[in-house]
């Protein structure tokens, strides 16, 4: 009777033990990763590989919700500021951003209104960089973290008809390349995929056939492919203030 007496006593402590633990602590020591416009294509491939490995998963989404499940997801326009900062109400910690959501245009700069002006660059730029912005605050608590920023190879090289989409992505790089300077003594990692044709609907006004034909590997890149660039680069601590080109060897 003593010897059950002795477990029943040590079982309640460890009960109650654990309870303070998670409601004083769990929450900051559980992985965290926030993923702009996670509910298709390079945004769910990241969400999902997270998942597997382990993260607590959080997406923001807009107009489509999500079709899996397993992940935190929060409705979120990006283009407002106050639902910018709304969203890092959430968080007392965060291991890593990844900054994917974003919109294209294809147009000659003659044809572009200002409207077409203000609504992609609130999401391509001012969105990332008011994310990195929250990010940083909550990672600078730990001396820790990852931000991963998705640019796009007309970013590097630039691509006609669409300049307003180059400028903003190339804005992303520039983001990328002066936050790291200044959060890598803190410990935070910024680094910068730069995706070339993926096969994704923001390409759906193209023929396959015609896009894989641009590239010299001959095929399109996968979301997947992409997320396993993402995932590497916020798992290496020594690598920060790159640029990683994924785009099948059309920029070398």
């Amino acid at each position: 009777m003593r010897i059950l007496n002795v477990i029943s006593i040590i079982n309640a402590f460890v009960e109650k033990f654990n309870t303070f633990c998670y409601n004083n602590f769990g929450d900051e020591q559980m992985k965290k990763v926030l993923i702009t416009g996670g509910a298709t294509g390079i945004g769910k491939a990241c969400a999902q590989l997270f998942m597997q490995n382990g993260f607590e998963v959080y997406i923001t989404y807009n107009e489509t919700a999500p079709d899996y499940s397993g992940v935190n997801a929060i409705k979120c326009n990006l283009k407002s500021l106050d639902e910018i900062n709304a969203l890092f109400e959430n968080f007392k910690s965060l291991d890593v951003l990844v900054n994917n959501a974003g919109v294209s245009l294809i147009k000659m700069i003659n044809d572009t209104s200002n409207e077409d002006y203000e609504d992609l660059m609130s999401v391509n730029s001012k969105a990332v960089y008011f994310c990195s912005k929250n990010a940083a605050c909550l990672m600078l608590k730990n001396h820790s973290g990852s931000i991963i920023n998705i640019a796009s190879m007309w970013g590097e090289a630039g691509a006609s008809c669409e300049t307003l989409y180059s400028m903003s992505k190339a804005g992303v790089i520039g983001l990328t390349k002066a936050l790291s300077k200044e959060l890598a003594p803190s410990g935070i990692t910024v680094n910068c995929v730069s995706p070339g044709i993926i096969n994704t609907r923001m390409n759906n006004t193209f023929s396959e056939e015609e896009l894989k034909d641009e590239v010299p590997l001959g095929r399109l890149g996968t979301p997947e492919e992409i997320a396993s660039a993402v995932y590497f680069l916020s798992q290496n601590k020594y690598i920060t203030g790159q640029i990683l080109g994924v785009n099948g060897g059309i920029i070398v």
